[in-house]
């Protein structure tokens, strides 16, 4: 590609007969060499901001790819987060249910307890009744005696 400077530094064979105008040939060139110049800087440039913006774009998937792996290193974290939470309430139930068990199983033994107690206490208050029952017909045939006499 041809820059500026080569434009500007061409020259031609001046020919005597049927040449050029020198003057409108320079005047072109003058022309032209500020054009390209024009053109030739806009394509640098253009360049340039090619090569920041594919240097911009690297960063920018770089960046796009940590935060995928972020992503799903937090998914995964999460998940593991879910999955111990799940156990752990897993867990408390199962210790609940037994505490539940154990306290059924104590009041029923409590339960049992006081049902004995309560048929030794009828069983004392027969026994009670019998001998009060005992002691007044005893007393009842005592009186029957002594109004006999």
């Amino acid at each position: 590609m041809l820059t500026p400077l080569d434009i500007e530094n061409k020259k031609f064979a001046k020919q005597i007969m049927n040449g050029y105008n020198v003057e409108e040939v320079d005047d072109f060139l003058d022309e032209l060499t500020k054009d390209y110049e024009k053109l030739y800087r806009e394509v640098s440039e253009s360049k340039n901001k090619l090569e920041d913006m594919e240097e911009n774009i690297s960063k920018y998937k770089n960046i796009e790819s940590t935060l995928q792996n972020t992503l799903v290193m937090a998914q995964n974290a999460a998940d593991e987060v879910r999955d111990v939470a799940k156990k752990q309430a897993e867990q408390i139930v199962n210790e609940a249910q037994a505490e539940a068990k154990k306290a059924v199983e104590d009041l029923e033994q409590e339960l049992m307890i006081k049902r004995k107690e309560a048929e030794d206490l009828q069983k004392q208050f027969d026994v009670y009744k019998a001998k009060m029952e005992s002691l007044l017909i005893s007393q009842l045939e005592l009186l029957k005696e002594a109004n006999k006499d």
